[in-house]
């Protein structure tokens, strides 16, 4: 399909927006210079933020007398594109804060904006939780496609299986050979049912001292997890606003909560269905941990690990050193990739 053409008058629409936007930042920028210069800003301080709004941010006091405190904070223009969980440096002002500097990222979740360009959604996450259960079906092809997400982000994933009082005679038949295949390659796996309390308790140790983040198709129970482990969320959500001056905001931006037992949680609708961005062959490969032995072994360098001789991946299928369900699964999701194209 062709780009849509661009008026004459439409083209001078956006370049004006464009500059009033530009203005915009540098009379920001300008007013938090004056304020620095003229010492009306309060010392430099850490601080997390736990959550974004347009051109402000929600920041976490770290330390001090007021540590815990939220204070809504406007950005300096030359940082860039700060997320929730971001480690940063900010200053108090009349109006609230502004922030100053960002500490080097450990980790970042991105996906795709409008236009195709890859942005940050969440910032120095430890894991992602992709959580299953057996009804909705879990499919191993779901499960790969994160878990190569992950891999990629250099993020720990850790297998949840959700609603396990479902698991019954019928559905164990495929659901325990194919968590046995993940738990074979080294994944982590915990059992859990967000009903019953006294299944969180392996949950909660794992989430302890770690930002993690909960992903996984619609119906496996991962608002009724976050409810289980963050009791009165709603309420939290509320207090922020109240605290921040600025009322209850319905936005679908990350956000980062503190949970009672120890750890934190990031949490939004667009983290929890992340997916394969961007990816090419190559990085679709080296997501499945297990192939990484026998990548470059092949008899040809530009095999496509189809039915060429000699290749390295297929006699590790055949060897049963690599099994069919995950080598299936990374052609189906190439298909799937090449199709989009």
């Amino acid at each position: 399909m062709s780009k849509r053409k661009v008026t004459r008058r439409q083209s001078w629409r956006i370049d004006k927006i464009q500059e009033e936007r530009a203005n915009r930042a540098l009379k920001r920028d300008s007013q938090i210079e004056k304020q620095l210069s003229g010492g009306e800003l309060g010392p430099e301080q850490q601080g997390l933020i736990i959550s974004h709004y347009g051109k402000q941010v929600d920041v976490e006091v770290l330390v001090g007398s007021q540590q815990g405190e939220i204070v809504r904070c406007h950005l300096r223009t030359h940082l860039g594109q700060l997320v929730t969980g971001d480690q940063v440096i900010w200053c108090r002002s009349p109006d609230g804060g502004v922030v100053v500097a960002v500490n080097p990222r450990k980790t970042q979740l991105q996906r795709p904006n409008n236009h195709g360009e890859l942005k940050p959604v969440a910032a120095n996450i430890d894991q992602i939780i992709i959580t299953l259960a057996p009804e909705p079906r879990a499919h191993a092809n779901l499960i790969d496609r994160y878990l190569i997400a992950c891999e990629r982000s250099e993020i720990e994933p850790i297998l949840l299986l959700n609603k396990t009082d479902l698991i019954n005679d019928e559905n164990a038949q495929w659901l325990m050979p194919m968590l046995e295949i993940y738990q074979n390659i080294g994944y982590k796996i915990i059992h859990t049912s967000a009903g019953r309390d006294e299944t969180l308790d392996e949950l909660k140790a794992q989430l302890n001292h770690r930002i993690s983040v909960f992903v996984g198709q619609s119906g496996v129970g991962k608002s009724s997890l976050i409810n289980a482990l963050l009791p009165g969320i709603d309420l939290k959500v509320g207090e922020l606003s109240e605290q921040s001056g600025k009322g209850r905001h319905t936005t679908t931006t990350a956000r980062l909560f503190h949970m009672p037992d120890g750890g934190d949680l990031i949490d939004s609708p667009g983290i929890r269905e992340f997916g394969l961005w961007h990816m090419d062959e190559e990085q679709v490969l080296d997501g499945f941990i297990e192939f990484r032995p026998f990548i470059g072994h092949c008899r040809f360098r530009d095999c496509k690990h189809l039915q060429e001789p000699g290749c390295a991946l297929l006699q590790a299928v055949e060897q049963g050193e690599i099994t069919e369900q995950r080598f299936r699964s990374y052609r189906m999701i190439l298909n799937s990739m090449q199709e989009t194209l």
